[in-house]
């Protein structure tokens, strides 16, 4: 659960980071998401108070703002309508460069599907399998970063 926790946070850093639309529809509701921020741990601490609503608060916190939205949108629209067109129309070093920040893009957004399966597990939809399957993708490509270790890397934004 620790790891859960760091993990999205620091997923949410990231997309604090990242110069994406801040709010967009929800797939499911056509209501905006709320926008990703860093916090310090005390603006969303859930210890103080009374006992005993530990989950329900945690959801509060972490499950229910992002109730619906596809926190992957972005990252997989940045890689079909700009970084595919972009890298057939290189050459050469810069080929490379736009295609480990394809990679690297990957990487970022098989994280954030990841994340959304796991909170949706924690709400109670089986989702081993689709997690497993997601992990083995990101793993994938997390080898592929590492091989190109050193390498420029080029974003499309």
């Amino acid at each position: 659960m620790r790891f859960q926790i760091v993990a999205l946070a620091s997923l949410l850093a990231l997309a604090a980071a990242a110069p994406v639309q801040i709010l967009k529809p929800r797939a499911t509701t056509g209501v905006a998401c709320p926008p990703f921020a860093l916090q310090d741990y005390s603006a969303f601490q859930i210890s103080d108070g009374v006992a005993g609503n530990a989950a329900a608060q945690a959801n509060v916190t972490f499950v229910e703002p992002f109730n619906g939205c596809d926190l992957s949108t972005a990252a997989e629209t940045a890689e079909t309508a700009q970084f595919d067109p972009d890298i057939a129309a290189a050459s050469g070093a810069a080929a490379t460069a736009l295609q480990n920040g394809k990679i690297k893009n990957k990487v970022l957004k098989l994280t954030a599907e990841i994340q959304g399966l796991l909170i949706e597990a924690a709400q109670g939809k089986n989702e081993a399998s689709s997690i497993a399957g997601e992990q083995t993708k990101l793993n994938n490509n997390i080898k592929l970063d590492t091989a190109a270790a050193g390498q420029a890397s080029k974003g499309v934004v």
